[in-house]
């Protein structure tokens, strides 16, 4: 089995970010790399106060949180990735654009890396069309914040090899996660389940069937959730979430999943959830006091 000392991240969002900070504390190399600078800057600030949030609260030692920033570095250039042993994109949710990176990849790579998707609805067999190696290709989806969360979605490609499956499922479990595993069918298991809910909130919304805080109370409340599927499209952008429907509908062939209207609205207008500051709810005022409270 393939064993992975240096990991590189391609895409440093929150998602990316989060990745390469889980293998920079589990004791791995990192390389994050990103085409914007000041992006790069933003996660290293990021990663940086989360380990030394971890270390006030006493969930990592200081040595060790220095042992993890000292095994991170920062790039904006794609040849830094030739020593990885794996490299995982998490990038924007666009097949031609992932496809696009996979062959630069898979040209700098080393012959026995593995290159792996967190791709949450998009397949793996076709990202893996774009290399000489599909069967070193793989789906490792992390559900975000990736620090945070349990879980890692493994998903094989029609070539995907064993040695690949099993050295990215370590990986995983070195993380602290749980495994589940997926085929390569549009959305895999969990926004195979997760957007329609999403998208039917959207609905009711949309039909006047009650008001959103009302539509997320009652998920909350009736069914136990975390937050209402409403304030969950927000955290994870309605742009994405509209990304995902396009995705069901297109690779399942059902008019059930096509897009709410009013999702579509608010990606058209900009209305994109918590990251900019307005969605289905206004956080702007939010964001104002916080940054206030800063100053």
């Amino acid at each position: 089995m393939t064993e992975i000392k240096a990991v590189g991240v391609v895409g440093s969002g929150q998602m990316g970010s989060g990745i390469a900070q889980l293998a920079a504390v589990h004791g791995l190399d990192v390389w994050l790399l990103d085409t914007d600078p000041a992006a790069l800057s933003r996660a290293t600030k990021s990663i940086t106060t989360n380990i030394h949030r971890l270390i006030s609260k006493g969930q990592l030692s200081q040595a060790a949180g220095n042992n993890a920033l000292g095994h991170l570095r920062c790039s904006s250039n794609l040849e830094e990735l030739r020593m990885a042993d794996i490299v995982i994109e998490a990038i924007v949710e666009s097949e031609d654009v992932k496809k696009t990176l996979f062959l630069e990849l898979d040209r700098i790579a080393k012959t026995s890396a593995i290159l792996a998707s967190n791709t949450s609805s998009i397949s793996i067999t076709r990202l893996a069309s774009a290399t000489s190696r599909p069967c070193q290709v793989i789906g490792m989806h992390f559900m975000n914040p990736p620090p945070v969360m349990k879980l890692v979605e493994i998903v094989r490609g029609a070539d995907t090899s064993d040695n690949t499956f099993y050295a990215t499922k370590a990986l995983a479990e070195r993380f602290g996660k749980t495994v589940i595993c997926s085929q390569d069918f549009s959305g895999f298991i969990v926004n195979r389940i997760l957007m329609p809910m999403i998208n039917e909130a959207f609905h009711a919304l949309y039909t006047g069937v009650a008001t959103k805080e009302d539509i997320d109370t009652g998920m909350k409340l009736g069914t136990n959730h975390p937050m209402g599927p409403l304030q969950l499209a927000d955290f994870i952008g309605l742009d994405v979430c509209l990304s995902i429907m396009k995705v069901l509908q297109a690779g399942l062939g059902d008019s059930k999943y096509a897009p709410c209207p009013l999702l579509v609205q608010y990606v058209d207008a900009g209305r994109l959830g918590r990251k900019r500051g307005f969605g289905v709810y206004d956080y702007r005022a939010a964001e104002q006091v916080k940054r206030s409270a800063r100053l």
